[in-house]
């Protein structure tokens, strides 16, 4: 480190390394629930693989009601408020206003961490480099969280980890290779058009790559197709997918201005009025190094669905193993291994088996080749991030080791993060008191499923009360209660992907292509958007307090204050529909 250049200190509880979707929730969750977080990314934009500069969309769980809840809900659910003809200015602005507005974040953008300090097996801080400044950032901290996707705090602290495909034998895996090596899955440099009233020439880059139909078996671009965003376009498997990325990205760019020449000029498409919109030159990564925690989640974990005690996130992604050669290849790009969804993937995953106050959240954490390749997408990415934010926070607050948290606190975690909407499988939420003891009457329909602790639907079971507009619920108590807030969660159609959406309707988180007939997405209509609120009083009077107003959100924490021997609540309006359905309300 250079010593001619300034250095800026900073002291936080915890330090995330990596602004993607899981470093994000991470220092999200961590901060709203009261410790210090310090953010340092190496990019201008947050999102990583989902943001303007690589822009794959968000995938997650496949099936019904599987969705992901919690912060990543939360995001998905505001881009749909404000942005819902996913526009890439709008999400960048999104994803940067859910950082800066936690007053416990400190973001250092465009910062490359490439340094450390050790004291024994634990980090003490950490050096990154920030370009625009030319400054650099000593970061001290209690808890380390390495969301970097490469893993970069890995060498520099002496972490273990794995890199590459463990051969068949050693976790008895079906579908790994017979013997170990070094290979991974590819990286891509993404692609979109936009569709136009007018013809568009293309000119290739002579040193473009050149491609005909032969060339491309199992990879014939479908410009019918509102998800084609050009995935395959992948190579470095067989090559170092840290060390060799420049060298990658250099044949990618020639790949992708291929493609577009082989669209536009070979005569297979009717591709005159489409024209090249953006054209990423930084490679989307899929594999590099992964983290060796207190176990190593395998193939046979994920095909026994991950029925692990210490569950804190689940995937959903089948494994989903890509040929390293890439398209240098022509085999098949991928391999869909099948998987069941959900599965659960425990919270000894998360943190590292030497380092002491080290976490890790997203593709790189504690799996094998073969069950990353299920848990590697960015929705159970964020999943796992939270999980790493809100241990972080428990480990603060009992002065515990992450281990520890695991061994005396797992259940707390657990309680915690399905407060915060964090669905875990084969789980239910805990009720308060105050909710358990009530006398619950009301006009709608089901008013019991609001006490059976499952917020979403699970089989046949809708888990929900539905009312109309005008309809009401009231919780009677057994005498004067503090009421300090209430919790509800509100139906966000966690089918909106696959149900009713039409050709260029099914929502991701961005789009791929343009079409010049695309429309705008809405907000889920089955949301809750307005309700009264009420408080009973010892004389048997009703006083409005403040209620939900212009929700777009499925889990509201309403803060109380106050003293009451009851609570009503009036559907007042929805964001389309004539009725509402609520999975819980909890009032504490």
């Amino acid at each position: 480190m250079n010593s001619s250049l300034r250095t800026v200190k900073h002291k936080a509880d915890l330090c995330v390394v990596g602004g993607g979707l899981s470093g994000m929730c991470a220092a999200v969750a961590a901060a709203r629930h009261g410790i210090k977080v310090v953010l340092m990314h190496d990019r201008p934009v947050f999102g990583g693989n989902a943001s303007s500069e690589i822009r794959m969309w968000i995938c997650g769980a496949h099936g019904e009601n599987n969705r992901e809840t919690g912060i990543i809900e939360e995001i998905a659910l505001e881009s749909l408020y404000r942005n819902p003809y996913r526009r890439y200015p709008m999400w960048d602005c999104i994803l940067f206003e859910l950082i800066k507005k936690e007053e416990n974040i400190t973001p250092i953008l465009n910062c490359a961490c490439n340094d450390i300090e050790m004291d024994g097996n634990r980090i003490k801080k950490i050096y990154g480099y920030q370009t625009t400044t030319q400054m650099w950032h000593e970061v001290e901290a209690d808890y380390f969280s390495d969301c970097s996707g490469d893993s970069i705090l890995a060498p520099l602290s002496g972490a273990e980890y794995r890199y590459g495909r463990e051969g068949r034998g050693e976790f008895g895996e079906s579908i790994a290779p017979e013997k170990s090596d070094k290979k991974t899955m590819g990286m891509t440099c993404l692609m979109q058009a936009r569709q136009t009233e007018r013809p568009h020439k293309y000119i290739a880059p002579s040193w473009a790559r050149k491609f005909t139909k032969e060339d491309l078996p199992y990879r014939i671009p479908n410009m019918d197709d509102p998800e084609e965003n050009f995935w395959y376009m992948e190579i470095g498997g067989e090559q170092d997918m840290i060390h060799d990325t420049e060298e990658i990205r250099d044949e990618l760019i020639k790949i992708a201005y291929g493609i577009w020449d082989y669209i536009k000029n070979s005569g297979e498409y009717d591709a005159d009025n489409w024209e090249l919109d953006f054209v990423g030159y930084l490679p989307g990564k899929r594999e590099s190094r992964r983290y060796v925690g207190d176990y190593i989640m395998n193939q046979n974990d994920v095909s026994a669905e991950g029925r692990f005690d210490d569950v804190i996130a689940y995937g959903g992604w089948t494994m989903d193993d890509h040929h390293p050669g890439g398209i240098n290849t022509n085999e098949p790009p991928n391999i869909f291994h099948p998987a069941p969804s959900p599965f659960g993937i425990p919270y000894r995953c998360l943190y590292s088996v030497n380092i002491e106050n080290l976490y890790f959240a997203g593709r790189n954490i504690s799996v094998t080749h073969t069950a990353m390749s299920a848990t590697r997408v960015m929705a159970t990415c964020a999943l796992l991030g939270q999980a790493v934010g809100t241990a972080a926070y428990l480990a603060v607050k009992y002065g515990a080791t992450p281990r520890g948290i695991y061994k005396e606190h797992i259940r707390e975690l657990q309680y915690t993060l399905i407060d915060d909407d964090c669905w875990l499988p084969f789980s239910k939420k805990e009720l308060s008191e105050i909710t358990r003891t009530s006398k619950i009457s009301t006009t709608g329909r089901n008013a019991e499923k609001l006490l059976n602790g499952v917020e979403r639907p699970r089989g046949d079971e809708s888990n929900c009360w539905t009312g109309k507009i005008g309809d009401t619920i009231m919780f009677g108590f057994d005498g004067e209660r503090e009421v300090n807030e209430v919790r509800f969660i509100f139906n966000s159609d966690l089918n909106r992907e696959t149900v009713g959406a039409g050709k260029y309707l099914k929502e991701k988180s961005t789009i791929s292509n343009v079409y010049r007939d695309n429309p705008g997405l809405n907000v889920p209509k089955t949301l809750v958007k307005d309700m009264r609120t009420e408080i009973l009083d010892e004389s048997g009077e009703w006083h409005e307090i403040n209620g939900v107003a212009d929700n777009h959100q499925r889990l509201v924490k309403l803060p109380v204050g106050k003293k009451a021997y009851g609570m009503r609540f009036t559907l007042l309006s929805t964001n389309g529909n004539s009725e509402a359905d609520i999975y819980s309300i909890d009032i504490r």
